[in-house]
């Protein structure tokens, strides 16, 4: 069936409890799970957990989607210098979790402009790209500014088109792409539709995380925070139409997940949390169309 589908299904953190956690989520029906880890991979044993998550899927139809770091790896410090490892284990061990995708943020040379760092980026990133094409895997970039903007930030660079065509241009690689959101570019007010329709053949992974903006108050206070005007959202309490977004990527033949991005709803959260990811599995799932039906062999 799958082969058919655009799979939904969410993120969970990696560590000692990561199997058993997916264990109690999975029977609500999520059809892949990306594990992330934040900044580095800290002692994990990915063998092992990759072990663990293997023998709580075995009889499913879910996958592993991604595997996934967050932190900077563009400075030179300690962190630093860990995200990087992690980069680079992720890739070798991704085949342990029977998936092709490792994803995160760039990294940026810290309150220094998206320019200055894509040098930087290129030495990083370069050879990460090859070793993981040797292995046939691909590196996926979130597009979430981290509260950064063009002139100034501490994570990531990959949160504006303009940064990508620097990025792609500079590490024109086949199995370099985006791990694509909508929220993050509402976030910034830029139009999401659009958008995908022109970059759907560098998106490899999708995040299901939407945005509300309150445009009355951007008419009253403007963006300059006087005033919370834009608040990150579970698929279906925001304004996204999901239909249209999973029809552009359909329509691109995009074949992977839209992993719910949970734990940033206002509403939706702490003994709620579930609630609304359960809520956003069924929604998004009823936006691909619902459950596949083969046409039948003869008109």
């Amino acid at each position: 069936m799958y082969e058919k589908q655009i799979r939904i299904g969410t993120l969970v953190n990696g560590g000692a409890s990561t199997a058993e956690y997916i264990r109690q989520i999975l029977p609500h029906g999520f059809e892949s799970f990306t594990i992330t880890f934040w900044e580095t991979l800290g002692d994990v044993d990915l063998t092992k957990l990759a072990d663990e998550v293997n023998e709580v899927l075995d009889g499913s139809d879910a996958i592993i989607s991604a595997v996934s770091i967050f932190g900077n790896p563009l400075m030179d410090h300690e962190k630093a210098r860990a995200a990087r490892d992690g980069w680079v284990k992720l890739v070798d061990a991704a085949h342990l979790f029977n998936c092709d995708l490792v994803s995160g943020f760039t990294g940026r040379i810290v309150d220094r402009p998206i320019e200055e760092s894509i040098p930087r980026y290129a030495e990083v990133f370069g050879p990460i790209a090859k070793r993981a094409a040797d292995k046939g895997v691909r590196l996926a970039f979130e597009n979430c500014d981290m509260h950064g903007d063009w002139n100034r930030g501490d994570w990531n660079i990959a949160h504006n088109p303009k940064a990508w065509e620097m990025m792609f241009d500079v590490l024109p690689a086949d199995n370099v792409g985006l791990e694509w959101e909508p929220c993050h570019q509402m976030v910034n007010l830029i139009d999401p539709l659009p958008q995908l329709r022109k970059w759907v053949s560098k998106v490899f992974h999708v995040h299901g995380k939407d945005a509300t903006i309150l445009w009355d108050v951007i008419r009253e206070y403007g963006i300059g925070g006087a005033k919370e005007f834009v608040f990150h959202r579970t698929p279906g309490f925001g304004d996204s139409n999901w239909t249209d977004i999973i029809s552009v990527l359909r329509n691109a033949g995009y074949t992977g997940s839209i992993d719910i991005e949970g734990w940033h709803d206002p509403v939706y959260r702490d003994e709620w949390e579930m609630t609304g990811q359960v809520h956003a599995l069924n929604y998004l799932k009823r936006c691909r169309g619902g459950a596949y039906v083969p046409n039948p062999t003869t008109e």
